[in-house]
């Protein structure tokens, strides 16, 4: 199994374990993308905080969603150091999903991302980093 299926199933596991939601919200047959997910970010966050787990965290402000992103990024972090493979998948769908709503907080949409993203793999990752560092 690829890197990227691998990522894209434990977010997909994550989010039919974590977040509740209707059945015709997620088919069965639906690809399960961070479009996906970004989209469901973006629903949450507009509904009531009392409701909406991602709509709290987007009412407390980017530093509250940077505090949370960084909780996840450890926990990943300590997860791929000493944890299991399912440890690992679910820290990591965590961290997927806190940076999409730390994005949102900031109004950066994840297109802008995946923009960088592609402009950086035009080229070796070792001769993008010595791009930056000439800058």
């Amino acid at each position: 199994m690829s890197r990227d299926a691998w990522r894209v199933g434990a977010a997909v596991q994550w989010m039919r374990r974590t977040v509740s939601r209707q059945r015709d919200d997620f088919p069965a047959a639906m690809t399960f993308t961070l479009d996906t997910l970004d989209a469901i970010v973006a629903a949450r966050s507009s509904a009531q905080a009392d409701e909406s787990y991602t709509r709290s965290l987007i009412e407390g402000g980017p530093t509250r969603c940077a505090k949370k992103l960084g909780e996840e990024g450890v926990e990943a972090a300590l997860a791929c150091a000493g944890g299991t493979k399912v440890e690992l998948a679910a820290e990591a769908a965590d961290v997927l999903y806190h940076l999409l709503v730390a994005l949102r907080s900031r109004g950066v949409p994840l297109s802008d991302v995946m923009s960088v993203l592609e402009k950086r793999t035009e080229q070796s990752g070792l001769a993008e980093k010595a791009s930056r560092k000439a800058k």
